[in-house]
């Protein structure tokens, strides 16, 4: 099963991000993730945030929602908190809606948080309507056939890179910090694998 957090950065096509909130086991608002979750006709789970960018009395109308109040004076995000109370349920495969946007700040701090989602043992995902980013330190198979797949090594030097599948094949190849070679391959195959040796790999699989 999946678990869904919903933010408040950019959802322009809800009819898209509907079809992947259908069947979740939890569904977590983030602020004003919830105004979100109300144009969507989404009934979340729980609530949580410092209420900055929806009211309480806004949150309070989710009927059955669990709501989680925390001082605006805070040292996490309101989509950290999120990420940490969809842990603490234990769920294992969590995906971030709303996640990206206008704040370059708050786009690259979700980044950062599949790197917390990774070290709880769970598989984390951002997801908009042209993108899906994660990461990896050992293995993955990709599909979709003439998708944009770039390769950012996050956090040093990612060694040993293995594409097969790919426009553009590696072999044991080291992609350094602060390089670009990774962006902008094509997945020729139905079925792509990626394989790393040493290292963490942000993979964003693009449509557009």
């Amino acid at each position: 099963m999946t678990a869904a957090i919903i933010s408040h950065g950019s959802i322009v096509d809800f009819e898209f991000h509907i079809r992947l909130l259908q069947g979740c086991s939890l569904i977590v608002c983030a602020d004003g993730g919830a105004l979100y979750a109300k144009k969507m006709n989404i009934q979340p789970h729980a609530i949580i945030g410092d209420f900055d960018s929806c009211s309480r009395e806004f949150a309070d109308s989710f009927e059955g929602a669990e709501v989680i109040q925390y001082p605006s004076e805070k040292d996490k995000t309101d989509t950290q908190l999120a990420v940490e109370y969809v842990i603490s349920k234990g769920e294992k495969n969590i995906m971030l809606l709303g996640a990206t946007g206008t704040r370059i700040d708050h786009t690259m701090a979700n980044l950062n948080l599949l790197l917390l989602i990774m070290k709880s043992g769970a598989k984390g995902e951002i997801i908009n309507e042209y993108n899906r980013a994660f990461i990896i330190k050992d293995k993955i198979h990709i599909k979709d056939k003439g998708s944009m797949v770039s390769l950012i090594p996050y956090g040093g030097d990612v060694k040993g890179v293995t594409l097969k599948g790919f426009k553009y094949p590696l072999n044991e190849f080291t992609i350094k910090k602060g390089e670009s070679i990774g962006v902008s391959n094509v997945l020729e195959q139905e079925t792509g694998e990626i394989c790393i040796q040493e290292g963490v790999l942000l993979i964003v699989q693009s449509t557009d």
